[in-house]
């Protein structure tokens, strides 16, 4: 007797973590954040942006020992031996790691539109107990966006409106 059913096996790959921007734009959110975490100053990243945005913006932790080394290097040894939290708090220091960050994503070959356009630096890890990321390290999107959604929102009410094209 012939068989009536048949089984069908998919392999679903691996899908990348794709953001559509507000003006047609697909980025690759990994891609992004391997590009700037080449950055000595930073730690770990994670570039958000939606598709009422037109742009994307990153929470940043920066690694401790090159944060306290630029601090030195500065001449500001009170900021050098502050806990992260203050450093964090540095106008200058946030200044310093977006400039690089805009000149690392310009020798990464990124474009205009996948280039970060506001950070905030925060000074504790993403880390498994609080939630941010996996047992093997991937960053747990919906978990930081909920986390950090205040300080999403004030970057975004920040950054000037792009310019018209009328």
């Amino acid at each position: 007797m012939p068989c009536s059913y048949y089984v069908f096996i998919v392999v679903v790959p691996y899908q990348a973590f794709i953001i559509f921007l507000r003006f047609s734009e697909y980025v690759a959110a990994e891609k992004i954040e391997n590009v700037i975490n080449h950055s000595i100053m930073i730690g770990q990243s994670f570039v958000y942006g939606d598709s009422f945005q037109s742009c994307l913006v990153a929470i940043i932790v920066p690694d401790e020992e090159p944060v306290r080394k630029w601090a030195s290097d500065m001449g500001d040894n009170a900021l050098a031996k502050a806990d992260m939290s203050a450093i964090c708090r540095s106008e200058a220091l946030k200044a310093d790691i977006f400039a690089d960050i805009k000149k690392i994503s310009k020798e990464g070959g990124l474009h205009g539109f996948e280039t970060v356009k506001a950070i905030h630096l925060d000074p504790e890890p993403f880390n498994v107990e609080r939630g941010l990321v996996t047992p093997t390290f991937k960053l747990k999107r919906p978990q930081l966006r909920d986390c950090f959604q205040e300080q999403i929102d004030d970057m975004y009410a920040k950054i000037p409106p792009p310019p018209s094209k009328l």
